[in-house]
């Protein structure tokens, strides 16, 4: 039976993911409908909520990693960032209404989808959770919702402060759900959490060198945010350990598939926001590519191949890929039958130069016995 979900004030307080999404501050009285209506757009670049096999992962025996594993859970019961999660002293006064406009844009609409990628998670590791009966997974993805939950919460807060926020509890009920068969999960949330965590402490480290580009106070808790997206990562990397035919055979083709998906989708995301990395004193080619370095760095954990991400086709191909999204999402304004046609034209451009990128032959790895690391950045 599960315990009662106690009345608490913020979701950083929460020990368990009901507790947090029942939280006086997890949906809050402001609502923003055009904040919601950008969270429930399913796009190639826009966070989705996804479903999958849960009997298949309920299935799953960790014993061949139960001390790597028995060790990750224990530390994250421990829960070394609760009550992390919410303002304090540190919070420095963001005058919204005076922010450059395109900035102020562009950085809501990274809380925005920062915001549904926190939430998308918490919602399918909370499913599994409920649905599941093996102590081990259900143990896991119920640390992973409340962690999450957290994280939503945290920045649907930030977001208040610019007089919008998005309404989780109606994207739980109307935002559409995409099927993923386990495997596919794995390798999509182990990159998703990997690559989460390089992007947040290659930030925090750059703003830690240069205070005078945090130009807000959500920043500052960027060290221990990833370090719970790291984490996380470390559970999926445990869950494929524990099935070799996970990274095996065909499936290398579709890690390969996978990691050019996430890395091409990450770099054609974060270069519609020049404003925000300009603020930030950041330019997004050396970023993006700063933090494939470190994804790959980390992947070899448990990934038998890498992205050859300095081969000559690399970044020509996703600008490439930047320049044809960009003709798409042109022709989609412009409407009518020239938009669709100009549409059709940046499509088929989207799809060679995901090709291109997907045929540079990748670098083949030693993966070691043990896949257990440590944050080191």
């Amino acid at each position: 039976m599960n315990a009662p979900t106690r009345n608490i004030a913020h979701s950083a307080d929460a020990k368990t993911v009901e507790e947090g999404l029942a939280a006086q501050n997890f949906d809050g009285p402001v609502d923003s409908t055009a904040a919601t209506e950008v969270a429930m757009q399913n796009t190639l670049l826009t966070p989705r909520f996804y479903t999958t096999d849960f009997d298949e992962m309920d299935a799953i025996d960790v014993s061949p990693v139960r001390a790597d594993w028995d060790e990750l859970i224990g530390r994250m019961k421990s829960d070394p960032n609760k009550g992390h999660f919410k303002k304090n002293e540190d919070w420095d006064h963001i005058d919204w209404e005076g922010m450059e406009p395109k900035l102020r844009a562009e950085f809501i609409d990274f809380l925005i989808s920062s915001c549904t990628a926190e939430f998308s998670g918490c919602v399918l590791y909370k499913e599994m959770k409920r649905r599941g009966s093996n102590e081990d997974i259900v143990t896991l993805f119920q640390l992973m919702a409340r962690d999450e939950a957290r994280h939503a919460g945290f920045i649907n807060d930030a977001l208040r402060e610019a007089g919008i926020a998005v309404n989780l509890g109606f994207l739980t009920q109307a935002k559409k759900y995409t099927y993923f068969r386990p495997k596919f999960i794995y390798y999509a949330t182990y990159l998703s959490e990997k690559i989460g965590y390089a992007r947040y402490i290659t930030i925090y480290r750059h703003l830690e060198a240069n205070p005078d580009k945090r130009f807000h106070p959500i920043f500052k808790w960027f060290k221990e945010w990833c370090n719970d997206e790291f984490s996380h990562g470390e559970a999926f990397a445990l869950l494929m350990k524990s099935d070799p035919k996970l990274t095996s055979g065909v499936n290398k083709l579709w890690i390969k598939f996978f990691l050019t998906a996430v890395f091409s989708t990450m770099w054609v995301r974060d270069h519609q926001r020049p404003a925000f990395h300009e603020a930030l004193g950041v330019d997004p080619a050396w970023y993006g590519q700063e933090v494939f370095r470190k994804t790959s760095e980390i992947s070899r954990q448990v990934f038998p191949l890498t992205l050859d991400i300095d081969h000559p086709r690399w970044v020509p191909g996703l600008d490439r890929l930047d320049r044809a999204n960009r003709q798409i999402a042109a022709a989609k304004k412009r409407g009518g039958v020239g938009g669709k046609l100009s549409q059709w034209a940046g499509s088929a451009k989207a799809g060679a130069a995901f090709l291109s990128l997907l045929l540079i032959p990748s670098v083949p790895c030693e993966v070691p016995v043990s896949p257990r690391m440590e944050p080191a950045y």
